[in-house]
């Protein structure tokens, strides 16, 4: 792990089964990851986790390396709930790809290369277009819709290195995203790496975000659900009860590991 990416990693405080997670709010993220941008060697990149990448990352270890390797933002109420019982406090904001990355962009005045790589040909330039639009000072650079040849991605690859590039931007969904981009988006491609998943999506407009009023109740998740139910009831119906299940499972056994330990060390005293 580089410098900045262990400095990223020291920053995230609150661990959610072992995997250290953001607890900055949202102007300290903000400050935070565009002072990462500017550094002048290395490189950070940055996931966007919810409870359903969480229990992802507790049967794939190869996913839950890199994302121990990563600066990792909490994405949603799951991860609160989590938060509260591991730590007695939720999160102080909630950090999703969908509202933080145009926010970032805003936020960063010096004008940045952006790398796009993610979604289909039309969904990414729709996507560029209204990024242009939203902060006409950054460039913007379509590198690859997400249906290039994964087995053999050296086109994709050449595109970084001859771009350079400031920011890679990648939306293939996870953990796709996050294994593709630790193995082939290199230092000298981009200072900074955020894995978005559907953000382009959304950005392009071909998938309508929640009202205002719904995403500060926190329940995006249930207007997407009654939107998409064939696609997403088996990760809410499902996998927000397991979810739960495992906060508390390791809860408990966090619990009765620390008091194993104070039980052999007085009796080591004694």
């Amino acid at each position: 792990m580089n410098l900045i990416a262990n400095f990223a990693v020291l920053a995230s405080r609150r661990a959610i089964f072992d995997l250290p997670v953001c607890d900055l709010g949202w102007d300290d993220a903000l400050v935070f990851i565009n002072e990462l941008l500017s550094m002048p060697v290395g490189q950070t990149s940055i996931s966007f986790v919810n409870a359903h990448n969480m229990l992802q990352a507790l049967n794939d270890e190869e996913y839950r390396e890199i994302l121990s390797q990563n600066l990792v933002l909490p994405d949603g109420i799951g991860l609160n709930i989590a938060s509260q019982i591991a730590h007695g406090s939720p999160f102080p904001a909630n950090l999703n790809g969908t509202d933080f990355v145009p926010a970032l962009l805003t936020f960063m005045e010096l004008p940045r290369r952006i790398g796009l790589i993610g979604g289909s040909r039309a969904v990414i330039e729709a996507a560029a277009a209204n990024f242009r639009r939203h902060t006409p000072w950054h460039e913007f650079i379509v590198i690859s819709d997400g249906y290039f040849d994964k087995q053999d991605p050296s086109v994709v690859v050449s595109e970084l290195s001859r771009q350079k590039l400031d920011i890679v931007i990648v939306g293939m969904g996870t953990p796709l995203q996050e294994k593709w981009a630790h193995q082939h988006i290199r230092d000298d491609h981009a200072r900074l790496v955020l894995t978005v998943g559907a953000l382009f999506d959304f950005v392009s407009g071909s998938v309508p975000r929640a009202p205002h009023l719904v995403r500060a109740m926190r329940l995006e998740w249930a207007y997407r659900l009654a939107h998409e139910p064939s696609r997403l009831w088996r990760r809410y119906a499902v996998g927000i009860p397991l979810f739960l299940y495992n906060v508390a499972r390791y809860r408990f056994s966090r619990r009765a590991q620390i008091m194993k330990r104070s039980e052999v060390g007085t009796a080591r005293q004694d």
